[in-house]
């Protein structure tokens, strides 16, 4: 990765959080819960940007629509985080595949 890409990187992520503070504050706490649980146990691909940058879209339509954001995701953050990813592979089941020995057994 050449320092051009990391400059374009930065911009990007820049963009991106100017978006996610425009949203309501409702929804400001809860994309920030999505994000913590993402980083935490999320998908290995998050670096691709797409998953965090789909959330905002779908949140800005959201804010479009007049709706509260737990109208669009429900009461249980993590089951939501869950549900997008449940067809990706996960730090989690990296880690899970590191205590039990046996690599691709928490692959999905």
């Amino acid at each position: 990765m050449g320092i051009q890409d990391i400059i374009q990187g930065k911009k990007e992520w820049r963009a991106h959080l100017a978006r996610v503070q425009a949203l309501p504050p409702d929804y400001q706490i809860v994309y920030k819960e999505m994000q913590r649980y993402f980083f935490k146990v999320g998908p290995v691909d998050l670096h691709d940007g797409h998953l965090l940058s789909g959330i905002v879209d779908f949140f800005e339509g959201g804010v479009a629509a007049g709706k509260g954001v737990l109208e669009l995701i429900g009461n249980d953050v993590a089951a939501f985080c869950d549900d997008l990813i449940k067809d990706s592979r996960t730090n989690a089941d990296i880690y899970q595949e590191s205590i039990s020995g046996e690599p691709g057994t928490a692959e999905k």
